[in-house]
C-alpha cells in the first residue's frame, strides 16, 4: 500500500491527536485533517499532559505535537508515548531549527514539520508516519543535521553497527539521506515490502525507536552518499 492511501494498521481510517496549546493553531489542523479521506481526528489537547493522558485513553495511530507547550511539554510527552509504544508522534515546530526538535526526534519522534506547511503536505506526513516511515521537513533537513552533528549531547554510533549486514548498511545508508521506503527500493533494486523487512531489523539491532533516530545515526557513522545532504520528499 502507498503511503498515499495509507490506512491504520487495522486497516481502517488513520486516528490523529492534534496536541498544541493555542486553539487557533489546534482547530486550523483540525480541519484540514478532518477534510482529508482516510484520516479522523479523535481529540485534541491543550499541552503534553493531556497528549498523554488522551492518547493512551484514545488510541491514535498518530499524534500531531506541538515542541513548547506549558507544564509537561512536547518533548517529554513524546518520550513517554513513543517509548511506552502508544503512537506515533509527527512535531510541529515555529521555527526550522531549535533545540527543541534535537530532543524530540531523540526522544522518538517520526519526524518534524513547520507550522506554516501546507494542507497537501501536512495530510502526507500523517499518513507516511501512520505508514511507519519517517518525515522531515525538506526545506531545513540539511541543516538538522549539521545541528545534530554539533549538539552538546551527540548520539554516538552504536557499537551494534557490526552487527548489520551489508545490504542492512546499504538501507542504513539510504535512511541517512532521507528516502522513503519507494525511493529506497528503487535504488537498491529491491521490493519495498524487503525495505520494510531490513529497515525493522535494523531499528531492531541498533535498540532504535524510529526511522528518524536511524538516519541520525547513518549521518554520524558516514554511511551516507550525499555527505549530509538528505532528500526531502
Amino acid at each position: 500500500m502507498t503511503a498515499a492511501g495509507a490506512r491504520a494498521p487495522g486497516g481502517g481510517a488513520i486516528r490523529v491527536l492534534v496536541a498544541d496549546d493555542h486553539g487557533a493553531v489546534r482547530a486550523g489542523l483540525s480541519m484540514i485533517l478532518r477534510g482529508a479521506a482516510g484520516i479522523e481526528v479523535v481529540g485534541e489537547a491543550a499541552d503534553g499532559e493531556a497528549a498523554i493522558r488522551q492518547a493512551r485513553a484514545l488510541g491514535p495511530d498518530v499524534v500531531l505535537m506541538d515542541v513548547r507547550m506549558p507544564g509537561t511539554d512536547g518533548i517529554a510527552a513524546t518520550r513517554e508515548l513513543v517509548g511506552a509504544g502508544v503512537c506515533s508522534v509527527l512535531v510541529l515546530t515555529t521555527f526550522d531549527v531549535d533545540e527543541y526538535v534535537y530532543s524530540a526526534l531523540r526522544a522518538g519522534a517520526s519526524g518534524f514539520l513547520l507550522k506554516s506547511v501546507d494542507a497537501q503536505r501536512l495530510v502526507e506526513a500523517v499518513r507516511l508516519v501512520a505508514a511507519g516511515e519517517g518525515v522531515l521537513a525538506p526545506q531545513v533537513t540539511r541543516k538538522l543535521i549539521t545541528a545534530f552533528a554539533a549538539a552538546a549531547e551527540p548520539v554516538t554510533p552504536p557499537s551494534a553497527l557490526a552487527e548489520l549486514t551489508d545490504r542492512e548498511r546499504e538501507v542504513l545508508g539510504c535512511l541517512g539521506e532521507g528516502l522513503s521506503n519507494a525511493q529506497i527500493a528503487t535504488r537498491l533494486f529491491i521490493g519495498e515490502t524487503t525495505v520494510k523487512t531490513h529497515v525493522s531489523r535494523v531499528l531492531t539491532k541498533l535498540s532504535l525507536r524510529s526511522r528518524v533516530q536511524a538516519a541520525i545515526v547513518a549521518q554520524e557513522a558516514g554511511l551516507t552518499q550525499r555527505g549530509g545532504q538528505a532528500e526531502g520528499r
